[in-house]
This record gives structure tokens, sequence and C-alpha cells, in this order.
């Protein structure tokens, strides 16, 4: 070391002559750098004062010049001394080098004496900065100079090149490996910096990658200045006695680095677990990163250009020596010894270093390495071991392209193993593959498989997680067949090596995973290669496996497959016939057993399950057949008349929403005429007449093999809900096709399977409600008021939402100005209709609009006595209360309507069968009392309907009021109790009907009739006997007038004559007294019954009301002349003296009364 610095240290220029120069400062060069930037660790950008950010490495496969812009002056300044940027180099190359030891020993000083003291972490990080940068500018300065051509100093510089292998050569056993710093140092590799300063540890690693970097740049600039020449450093050999030349300290130089780099990649790997193994990267920073794509382009660039050894080379003799264990030669590499698992960490590696060479910032993608993978490939693991090695030979695949020999050494291992589930114990059921239900799953399976996702994605690298082994393998092997520009040779090179694994006595070794493995195998061969050759041998294969004795479970899996190949066919716009055909003589034969009352209950609840199979990949057939035309139709055969009789509720449910489904993707084909999915290509479109002739085909299957069954199943008290839709969905269909139904539905079959499911009166209540609403959903049917006699809330609730969007329902209402939002449930809903008609009857004005709308309403209601009659019958109490309550909203709304001579049989009839019927009016019927019960209720909205049609009937209106008086007076009667209660009859169903808080002309009309049927049969005398339930009657009377407002004296005046002779002559103490305590109003003229004497009631009256007592003056000065006429005594001084008092308080009316009394 004296013998270095034993030259005068004095700077070759005087500080003054640098303005003499006008040197400027060298910009700072590039450097390996960890620094925090924005992004960068997110999207793992280099960083971007780097070596590749800043163009270095470009500039160098480019042979341009290193630093085009710097050491462009007569001087520069190196470790704090001026030097003539000609000569320095040449002249002082010892003293130079010695100047950079010193720095790199100072900086290794300086982290040895570091401490963690923040107050000192600034001054630290910025005197390890300014050490740091020092050695890399005169690293920079001699690739500068290295680089520039031969200069007028030829003599001086004969000896340069052997001095700098020897100074290069120096540094690096100054500085040593990589993996011999100390751990402290080697810590800055996985710590983040987040901030700007950084302690002297990380500066001093850094400065070693940009040492171990640059001795390679200025090796290979070197090699390129001397043009191929071998510069032999005369005072130094290797360690292995060789004589040191500058290609020796090259290769020792990279050996070391890829060493070290390795190395670090082991230590980390020893942390990966085998789910994180891409997404694990092999550097420990972006540093590191960075220096594996510098040296993979180096090497690279000097394979293609000086033809030295490749990348792989290096890479696969030092990882060939990790594999075996020990040194592939005499020669110790100094890699590690302890990884824990050799064969895991190679795969490891070469896949993220294959990785790193696809993405080459300026340069093609690196060369496979496929040679050195097959070597990997023969040994032999457990499925842990085997997922990690296929998962990265697929990312491999991806980045290289498939090989031939990988997938073919692969599928020797799984074709003896296909029964394996391939599962890895520690991960769960995370780990484990899932059993595709349904043939369109297994497809997707399939597929999934054929599109594997690149190697970046997220998906990708959970492979391991998500998936097994199998499955990653055939990704592999559809990546080698879909190969572009092959022309089908990936399929020739390995169909044989396929196939002939294949043979019955393999197929019936096959368990329920390997058939799974088997069927996923040959769908991605159909996916990716010639699918109908696929499809055959796939079809041949698994016809190899009894019927007899296959397991129910494994038969739905071949069904299943079987299905999956025909759903593979659609997509591909083939023909399926065959395929069909052949699995439909497959489910026919286990129908046929499961039929048969000899085949035992086990063996039927086994056969479910392939029979259940077959009904949900026949429905995703047609759910996904893009028209329907590729003989789908062969799926349904006569097994299904054998299978649908012999199902229990559960499996007969599952068959009928199977056959929804069908009729459903029939009548979208057949509608629509066109594909109903995007195709890849349109050649395979059918003619119109084509698509017909095959939709006709599919709908004759269904009218064969099902309608038979549900017209068997009608009449079930317990049907099930399927049946319903079923028998709707072929109304909708005979709708669409009429052609297609069978004959014994012709000429009109739309008619003919809505009177079997929806008017016969056998039918259950439910299945009506059901098969009507879901035609309504449909919008192909109108629905007439029957619906809402059904009790089933859940269905009509429905019903009735589906009915107030007919557009002929929502124009009604429109025009009536009335909103059924509020109307949710039937009834209301079915209230606001009916006022909705009948008012907007009331506002036409045209005799011809009136007629027609007349017409309309008799339609919406049709035979409607004939639709309760079952309620009137059978006496429930919920049907009888339904029925008068619809019955009488239609009287009370749509009087004025059913008064025309159209409607009034209607009316007589309802007044005939439901209020006047012969039921009803015998007191000993057994029945009566609940019809009187469902009539009580509805009675007020009869009698007022009843009224308004009195008045407004022009033919009929003398019988309309017979009949209405005969309503009155047998249900006053019937409900009026024997004595007076005043619950009974506050709550008179007549005297309901007749209240109203603001009297109208429609209400008037009704008081005045049941006041003169008050009169006429419930007032008179007969003989001196008073009449029955008087003090009842009077009770109701006096109800009457109190809770009405009429002022007319003649309404009030009707029965008051018998009244007041029922005050007179009648003893009855209940009809004397009374207790009301209201004030006197002129509403009511029966406060006479609350005193003694009629003349003393009559003066409080005159003196509140003169007006209505003056109107009563000829019929009391009449009674008072009879009365003494009676008694035979001549004047009554009495009662003359009280008359005259009160016709004294009625003004000139009185006076005129009292002159004539006078005269008598």
């Amino acid at each position: 070391m004296e013998g270095e610095f034993s030259q005068s240290l004095t700077p070759p220029v005087s500080p003054s002559a640098l303005d003499h120069y006008g040197e400027s400062a060298p910009s700072r060069p590039p450097c390996f750098t960890c620094a925090y930037e924005p992004g960068r660790e997110e999207t793992g950008r280099l960083s971007s004062n780097g070596y590749i950010s800043r163009g270095a490495l470009k500039r160098l496969l480019l042979k341009l010049d290193p630093a085009p812009v710097d050491f462009e002056g007569d001087t520069v300044d190196i470790f704090d001394f001026p030097w003539v940027t000609e000569t320095a180099l040449v002249e002082s190359t010892k003293l130079l080098f010695g100047l950079f030891r010193q720095k790199v020993l100072k900086l290794e000083t300086l982290v040895q004496s570091s401490s963690h003291d923040f107050g000192q972490a600034s001054s630290l990080h910025y005197e390890a900065e300014e050490l740091r940068q020092q050695c890399v500018l005169f690293l920079s300065y001699i690739k500068k100079l290295v680089s520039r051509p031969v200069h007028p100093f030829k003599d001086a510089e004969v000896q340069l090149p052997s001095v700098l292998v020897e100074e290069l050569f120096s540094i690096t056993q100054l500085i040593g490996r990589i993996k011999n710093l100390p751990a402290n140092v080697q810590s800055a590799l996985t710590i983040q910096h987040q901030g700007k300063l950084f302690p002297p540890s990380w500066q001093l690693l850094h400065l070693h990658l940009d040492i171990h970097w640059s001795v390679l740049e200025i090796l290979h600039l070197l090699e390129q200045r001397m043009m191929g020449q071998v510069v032999y450093a005369h005072q130094f050999v290797n360690l292995t006695g060789e004589t040191l030349t500058n290609i020796s300290l090259f290769e020792d130089q990279v050996n070391n680095l890829l060493c070290d780099l390795i190395g670090l990649a082991m230590n980390k790997y020893n942390k990966v677990r085998p789910t994180e193994t891409l997404n694990s990267h092999h550097y420990h920073c972006l540093c590191t990163k960075e220096f594996w794509i510098l040296l993979i382009h180096l090497l690279e660039h000097r394979s293609k250009t000086i033809h030295t050894q490749s990348f792989w080379s290096y890479v696969n003799a030092l990882l060939q020596t990790v594999l075996e264990g020990t040194p592939s030669g005499d020669r110790d590499p100094g890699l590690p010894m302890h990884c824990n698992d050799p064969d895991g960490f190679t795969w490891w590696l070469l896949t993220h270093l294959a990785q790193i060479g696809i993405l080459l910032p300026f340069q093609k993608q690196l060369e496979d390495n496929w040679s050195f993978v097959m070597g990997l490939l023969k040994s032999t693991a457990q499925e842990e071991q085997i997922r990690v090695i296929v998962h990265c030979c697929l990312s491999l695949s991806l980045m290289w392209g498939p090989n031939v020999s990988a997938v073919t050494t692969l599928w020797e291992y799984y074709s003896k193993n296909l029964n394996s589930s391939f599962t890895v114990p520690w991960l769960g059921v995370s780990g484990l593959g899932s059993i595709s239900r349904t043939p369109l799953c297994l497809l997707q399976q399939a597929k999934s498989c054929c599109s594997p996702a690149s190697v970046g994605s997220n998906s990708h690298a959970q492979l391991y997680r998500s998936t097994n082994s199998f499955h990653i393998f055939l990704r592999i092997l559809a990546l080698h067949l879909s190969q572009e520009h092959a022309g089908g040779a990936p399929w020739r090179q390995i169909k044989g090596r396929l196939y002939s694994k294949f043979h019955q006595r393999r197929m019936t070794e096959l368990s329920d995973t390997g058939l799974l493995h088997f069927l996923l195998l040959f769908l991605v061969l159909a996916q990716c290669a010639e699918l109908e050759d696929v499809a055959s041998r796939a079809c041949d294969l698994l016809a190899m496996l009894p019927a007899d004795s296959t397991p129910p479970a494994l038969r739905a899996l071949q069904w299943r497959g079987h299905l999956a190949l025909v759903l593979l066919y659609l997509e591909k716009g083939l023909d399926a016939g065959a395929l069909a055909e052949q699995l439909a003589a497959y489910f026919s034969q286990a129908a046929r057993e499961f039929y048969l009352k000899t085949t035992e209950p086990s063996r039927k609840l086994a056969l479910w399950a392939p029979l259940s199979s077959y009904l949900e990949g026949v429905s995703e057939v047609f759910e996904t057949s893009p028209n329907l035309t590729l003989s789908e139709e062969r799926l349904l055969n006569g097994g299904f008349g054998l299978l649908l009789p012999a199902c229990r509720q559960s499996e007969l449910s599952s068959a009928l929403g199977f056959l929804q489904t069908v009729l459903a993707q029939l009548r979208v084909h057949q509608r629509c005429g066109q594909p109903s999915h995007s195709v890849d290509s349109l050649s395979w479109v059918p003619l119109p007449s084509v698509a017909k002739e095959r939709h006709q085909a599919v709908a004759a299957a269904l009218w064969s093999h099902f309608f038979p069954f549900l017209c068997s199943m009608r009449l079930s008290q317990t049907p099930p809900p399927q049946l319903v839709d079923a028998a709707a969905g072929f109304t909708l269909l005979a709708l669409d096709m009429p052609g297609s139904a069978p004959q014994n539905l012709q000429p009109h079959p739309i008619q003919s399977i809505m009177q079997s499911f929806g008017w016969d009166e056998m039918l259950h209540p439910l299945l009506v409600t059901h098969y009507l609403n879901h035609l309504l959903q449909n919008g192909e049917s109108s629905c007439g008021i029957v619906c809402t006699g059904r009790n089933l809330d859940e269905q009509l609730a429905e019903l009735t939402r589906q009915v107030l969007r007919l557009p002929e329902v929502e124009s009604v209402l429109q025009r009536a100005g009335l909103h059924p939002a509020a109307a949710k449930d039937p009834k209301p809903a079915m209230a606001v209709f009916i006022k909705a008609v009948g008012r907007s009857y009331c506002e036409l004005q045209l005799l011809s609009e009136r007629s027609s709308a007349v017409s309309r309403a008799l339609e919406y209601v049709g035979d409607i006595l004939k639709y309760i009659k079952p309620y009137l019958l059978n006496k429930s109490r919920e049907g009888l209360q339904l029925a008068y309550w619809t019955v009488g909203c239609l009287v009370k709304h749509w009087s004025h309507l059913l008064a025309t001579s159209k409607a009034q049989q209607l009316l007589f009839r309802i007044v005939d069968v439901l209020l006047l019927s012969h039921a009803l009016l015998q007191q000993d019927s057994g029945g009566h009392t609940q019809m009187l019960s469902a009539l009580k209720e509805s009675l007020p909205l009869f009698l007022q309907g009843l009224s308004v049609a009195v008045s407004v009937s022009q033919s009929q209106g003398a019988y309309l009021k017979q009949q209405l008086h005969s309503v009155i007076s047998q249900y006053l009667s019937r409900f009026l109790p024997s004595t007076p209660s005043t619950g009974a009859v506050v709550n008179h169903p007549v005297l309901l009907a007749a209240c109203e808080s603001t009297p109208t002309p429609q209400g008037e009309r009704l008081r005045r009739s049941i006041l003169h049927v008050l009169r006429e049969n419930f007032l008179q005398f007969k003989g001196l006997a008073p009449p029955p339930r008087l003090a009842a009657v009077l009770s109701f009377l006096l109800e009457l007038l109190k809770r009405n407002n009429d002022r007319d004296p003649a309404l009030l005046t009707v029965p008051l004559p018998l009244v007041l002779r029922c005050l007179m002559l009648v003893n009855e103490p209940q009809g004397r007294q009374g207790s009301y305590k209201g004030p006197f109003t002129p509403r009511t003229i029966l406060f006479i019954l609350t005193h003694s004497q009629v003349y003393n009631v009559l003066e409080v009256v005159a003196v509140l009301h003169p007006f209505t007592v003056t109107a009563l003056i000829p019929f009391l000065s009449l009674s008072l002349r009879k009365t003494e006429c009676k008694r035979g005594l001549g004047k009554n001084t009495s009662l003359r003296n009280g008359y005259r008092r009160l016709l004294a308080l009625l003004g000139d009316s009185g006076q005129a009364e009292m002159i004539s009394l006078e005269e008598d």
C-alpha cells in the first residue's frame, strides 16, 4: 500500500488555473438508489436516477459516449482536486485509485463509528453521500476515458489497460463480495426509507453495487477498446494461479455477482410460502431488481455480439450446483448450501427471472430456457410441490410459449393419477377443486382453463390457492393447442399420447374425481382442437361405462359431461342431434326404471341424482341455445312420460320447473326469429322456414310428452304451483303457435286449455287463481270480476296488481279520475274498479256511448250469480261475505247502469237470488243464519243502489219500487229486536243504509221509502190491537230521524198520524216512556212520545219550529173532533183548552183555526 501512495499528492494543476480553463462541474452520474419516489414501490418502477432510466445501459450497449455532456472541459475536479481531463487517468492512475480506496475506507469507517443518535443523522447522511458521489464520479470518469478514441498520447497509454485491470482487480478485492458484507450493511436491502436522510450503511451498500456494476462496464468498454485483444495484468494472478486478464476478471466478477444475487434470493425464498410463490419476488429491493436487468442485458448482448456465454448459461450452471448441493467443478462459486427446497427455489427463481426477461426496456425478450426446465420436470414430488412446479411451468409457457416436451412429460404423470384429488391438506377447503353441479358450470370450468390469465394478474398469482395442479396443467395443454399459425400441428403432436391412455379397463377404474378430470380434459380438447373428433371419442369412451353397474352419482357426472359437449356444439353452431339422441336414450332407460313399481325406494332415490342432473342440463341447453334449431328437441323423448307420473312432490316441482324453462325459451325464440345470443359466426343462422320447422318439432315434443300429464293432474286438490305455471305456459304456446297443439285441442286450442284450467268448477281455487295470474303477468289475457272471489291472499294480491295493469282497466280508472295506487289489496281494488265503471257511465251523454258502456260492464261481470253459486251452496262465512259485498258494490255503484233495459234483468235476478230468495225467507232454514250474517253487512249497499235504480228506471220503476219495499220490510223486521235495544237499533242495516251526514236527494228518497214501509207495515193497528214490537219500531223511527237533517215536512209527517194514535191509545209502558235528553229540533216529531200530554209537547215544538206544527193543524183538528165523537159527551173542554193554547202560538193560521173551533 505504501508504494501506491509514494507519489506526491500535490494536485497536478494549480487551483488558480481553473479560471483559465473555464471548467464547469459535471452532472451527477447515475447510480443505484432506493430513495422514495411516489408510486415506485406499487408499480415496481425502477429509480429515475438509475442506470436504465438515465440511459447509461443503452449507451453502453450501443457503444455510445457513457457521459456525453460530462468531462468535456480541460480539467475535472475529482476527490476535491483539479486534474487535467485528458491525462489524469493515464499519468496518475495509481494515485487516483489510491484516493478512491481512501474514500471507500473512510465510508466504511463512518459506518462502523455511526450511532443511532438522530441529532447526527443529517450530518452523517450528507458526509456519507458526499463520499459515495465522489467515488461514483470517479468511476464515471474512467468509463468516459476508456470509451474515447485513442488520442495523441499513445506511448503513455500503452500500459493503461493492464494497469486498469490490475486496479479494478484490487478494488474487487478491497470491497469483497456482497454476501460478505456485515449484517448491518446487508440489512439496508430490506429497510424501506420514506425520508430523504439515509444512514451511512445504506450509502455503503449501494456504493458496493455501483462499484460491482461499474467494474463490469469498464471491463466491457475496455474489451471493446482493445477490439477483442486480451489484456493481461502483469503484477497479479488470479486465485487459481492463472494469469489475470480482463476476460477472466469479467467472468469471475459475473459469477460472483450472480452467486451473491442468487444467495440473496435464496435467503428470501426460505421465508416464502407456496401460496405466495408468484407474489413474492426474488429481489429484496428495486436496486437488486435493476442489477438483475443490467446483467441480463449485458450478458445477452455479449452473447450475441462476441459469442460469449448467455445469461441462462451462467444461471443454469449455478442453479445446477444448488440442485446437486455440491460445486460442479474444482471451483466453489460461493453459493449458500442451506436451501430448504432446492427444487422449489430453482423453479421460483427461473420463473421470476423469465418474468423480468420479458419486460426488458429496449431489447428483445430473454430467450427461453426450456432445455434446463425439462431436466427439472423429471423429478417427482408431492402435490404441494407439484402445484408449485406446474404453476411455474404455466407461467413459463405464457412467457416463452408452450413446449410440447413439457406438455407430454406432465401428461405422463397426470394420466397415471387421474383419480387423485390433487389436494394440499394444509390449504383446507380453499384448496379443493370445486365440483361442477351442472353441464354449463362444467363447460365454464373447462373454458376457464382455455383462457389462462396473464402472468402479472392477481388471478394467475392465486392459482395455487384457488385450484389444483391438474387444472393448471389443463391451462398449459390449452396454451399448447391454441398456438397461432401452427396449422393444427400441436394437436397432431399430442393427440395420440392423449387418446392412448384410455380404454375400457381404464374407464371402469375411474372414480368420481377421475371421471371429472376425464371430462374436463376432453372439454378442453374439444374447445381448443377438433370438436367433432374429440366429442366422438369422448362419447365412445363414456359408452364403455356399464349402465347396470355404474353408480348413479357417476352416471349423473357422465351425463353432465355429455350435455356439456352438447352445449359446446350449440355454441359452435353444429347440429347436436347425434349426441342428443344417444344421451336421451340413456335418460329414457333410467326413467323407465324409475317408473317401475318393482324398483326399490332406495334405488329410486339414487336414480333421481342422474335424472335431476339431466333436467338441469337440458334446461341449460335450451337457455343457452342460440336459436333452438340444432336438434335440441331430441333431448325431449318419451322418458318424460314415464318420469312425471312417478315423481314425488319435490321431484315433480323440479320436473315442472324444467318444463316451464323449455316452454319459455321456445316462445322467446319463436317470437324473435333471430339468434338470442351473440355467436362467433352468422353463417349457420338458419333460414326462417328451417327455424319454424325446428320450433314446431320442439313444440310437438312438449305437447306429446308433457301436456297429457298436466291434464291428468288438473283436478288435484293439492296442485303444485308449477303445474299451473306450466299450464299457463302451454296456453301462451298455443297463442303463439296454434298449429302445434294436438288434434284434441283443435280448432280452438286456447279456449280448450282455458276451459280445462281456468273455468272448470271442479278445479281447486288456488289453481284457477294462479293460472289466471300467470296469464295476466304475460299480458295475454283479461280477467273478470270473479277473480276476486277466491280467498287466496297472496295469489289474489298478485292477481290484483296484474289486473290493474291491464290497459283497459287503466283506461277506465283514468276516465273516472280514480287512482288505484292505494288499493293494493284485492277488495279495495275491486271497489275502486266498480266505482270507476259506474262513474264513467254516469258521465256519458250520448245514448250510443251509454249502450256500449252497459255492454262492456256486463262483459266484465259475466254471469256473476253463477260464479258465486258455490259460495251460496257451501255456506262458508268468508265466501258469503265476499260474494254479498261484491254484488252489493255493483248494485250501489252501478245503479244507473243496472236500471237500463239491457241490465235490469241482472238486477232482478240479484234481488231474487240474494235478497228475496226462498232460503232467506225460511225462518227454519239451516243455512239461512250464515247468509243473513253476510247480507246484514252488505244490505246498506243493496238498499242504496236499489233506491237510486227505482228513481231512474224508465220501464220497470214500479216493480223495482215494490221490490225495494219488500226488501226493506223483510229485513227491517228480520233484524229488529222484539224489545228496544240500543245496540240492535243503532246498528240496524236498514238504518245504516238511510243515515248520512249531509242530506242528499238519493238518501231522502230511501228514507221516504223506509218511512212508508214503517207506516204501512209496522204502525198499523189490527182492530184495537197495537202493532207488534211497537217500542222497538218507535225506537228505530226515533233513531232514523235523529241521525238525519231532513227538513221537509211532507217527509217528516209521513208516519206522524199513526205515531200520534199509538201515543193516545197504547198503554205499553215502553211506548210512553223515553229518556231522550237532547234538544228539541224540527228533525223529529216523535218527541211527543216523551210526554204524557200531546198538546203540551206540541206547544214546545210550536215555539221552536212553528212551521212544523202549522202543517199538522188539519190533522189535529180532525183528531180532536173524532175523539169527542167517540166519547159521546159533546165537547171536551179540557182538550179544547189545551188545543187553543197551542193554536195561539201558531199566528194567523192558529187564529183562523180557533175561529173554526168556536163555530162547532
